[in-house]
């Protein structure tokens, strides 16, 4: 079996609640992550708030035109059409990772405690992978 992965994407602040909330189910990208099933996804709100506030499960993954990614994923995408659509606009595909077990952490870790830490640390533009050190940061329960 192989070892979690753990992931880190930049997100704005309603998305953020939306899928802690449980309410947006999936997270949409113009390009594909390519995230193993059962990886956790942590959550980091942009500035102003600049903090990873939560973490959800991947379920799986899903690329294609974004009309079929609309018919397949809208009513949980935290989006009205027109959003998604304007999102979309001009890309040939659309990427939408399933997520479950939204889980806002007790304490938000917030950049200027990460950083503290780990001085270079740049939250992504995309997603990243996380180090074990960062792991441990976000949620000390994971150290071993």
């Amino acid at each position: 079996m192989q070892p979690t992965q753990h992931v880190l994407i930049s997100l704005e602040k309603r998305h953020v609640t939306n899928i802690l909330a449980g309410t947006k189910k999936v997270e949409l990208r113009r390009r594909t992550m390519h995230i193993t099933p059962g990886s956790v996804m942590w959550l980091y709100v942009k500035k102003p708030v600049g903090a990873v506030i939560g973490f959800a499960t991947v379920v799986s993954t899903y690329s294609a035109a974004p009309n079929t990614v609309w018919r397949k994923y809208g009513a949980v995408s935290g989006l009205s059409k027109s959003e998604f659509m304007e999102y979309f606009d001009g890309a040939d595909l659309a990427s939408a990772t399933a997520l479950s077990g939204p889980t806002a952490l007790k304490k938000p870790l917030t950049l200027d405690v990460i950083r503290a830490s780990i001085p270079d640390f740049h939250p992504p533009q995309f997603y990243c992978r996380l180090k074990s050190d960062l792991l441990i940061k976000l949620h000390p329960s994971m150290e071993k």
